[in-house]
């Protein structure tokens, strides 16, 4: 309101013969016209519309959404980037454990097979039956330990009551006795446990 009077005033002014404050008056009115354009440039700026270039029609709205569209598909495109590179390291770093995990049983085993390679040339020229059986007990042993020590462990079934969770029954008999009923009364194959999981359930057969 203030800016339409002082305009006004000096039209008034100007309208004036030999006013010697014409050319004065006709200055600041172009400054201060320059001053309210950059004041609402700015304001345009902050609000974060976009300005029309001088010469160039404003942008429509469909050009809006297609210039926000393109910047979303950008974001997205970069991202599943990201993503694919994380799957096909984890999936490489999930092969390497297994593959070095196997690789660490192997060299624990290497031992044992040296010492069936040993027995299996001294049983070529063996007499006496009972030093090998005592040999053959040795290495079953030490095989049993490095398993044992890489976390496989046999699960105990004969005469335990027969459980899904680790036993697998292949067939039923009558119970021997009143108390094997519901219990596993022979094994047929011997079952595992690797860490605590099953790895291989005991075929069993069931009392009843």
């Amino acid at each position: 309101m203030a800016k339409n009077l002082t305009s006004r005033v000096r039209k008034l002014f100007r309208n004036m013969s030999n006013d010697p404050t014409k050319d004065i008056l006709d200055e600041q009115e172009n400054n201060l016209q320059q001053e309210g354009t950059e004041q609402e440039a700015t304001e345009n700026v902050a609000s974060g519309e976009e300005i029309p270039v001088e010469g160039l029609p404003a942008p429509t709205e469909a050009e809006k959404w297609q210039k926000e569209a393109a910047d979303w598909k950008d974001k997205y495109m970069r991202l599943y980037a990201e993503f694919d590179n994380f799957r096909k390291r984890s999936i490489k770093e999930k092969s390497d454990i297994l593959s070095t995990a196997s690789a660490n049983v192997i060299k624990d085993l290497l031992p044992v097979m040296d010492d069936f390679d040993r027995a299996a040339k001294a049983n070529e020229t063996a007499e006496n039956l009972q030093a090998v059986k005592e040999g053959f007990t040795l290495i079953h042993n030490k095989f049993n330990n490095v398993l044992a020590a890489d976390g496989l462990k046999p699960i105990n079934a004969t005469g335990q009551t027969f459980d899904t969770d680790f036993h697998e029954a292949i067939t039923q008999i009558p119970a021997p006795s009143n108390d094997l009923k519901g219990k596993v009364v022979d094994e047929l194959e011997k079952g595992y446990t690797l860490n605590d999981k099953v790895i291989r359930f005991s075929k069993v057969v069931i009392g009843q």
